[in-house]
């Protein structure tokens, strides 16, 4: 028997940008498309929403993004030792 744990399982880092998203879209559908007349009384909120979402998700997708591609380079590049 080995006493070494097992690791962790792993979370996507695209986890967080995609949830942003999705609150984004909602409340871009209940503030602009939506036609209930219940959403009439949050209009104001779900467009503020939405305005804040969905440009967070978009820079923090294109953040993580960078910051894999610069993880994986410096994964790969062989180290020197100084």
């Amino acid at each position: 028997m080995s006493d070494k744990k097992p690791a962790p399982p792993q979370v996507s880092p695209y986890l967080f940008p995609i949830g942003l998203f999705c609150f984004g879209l909602w409340f871009f559908f209940d503030g602009w498309i939506s036609t209930n007349p219940d959403m009439q009384e949050h209009l104001m909120f779900n467009r503020i929403g939405s305005a804040i979402l969905l440009p967070w998700a978009a820079i923090d997708f294109f953040r993580t993004h960078r910051s894999e591609k610069e993880y994986k380079a410096r994964k790969q590049a062989p180290e020197s030792d100084a």
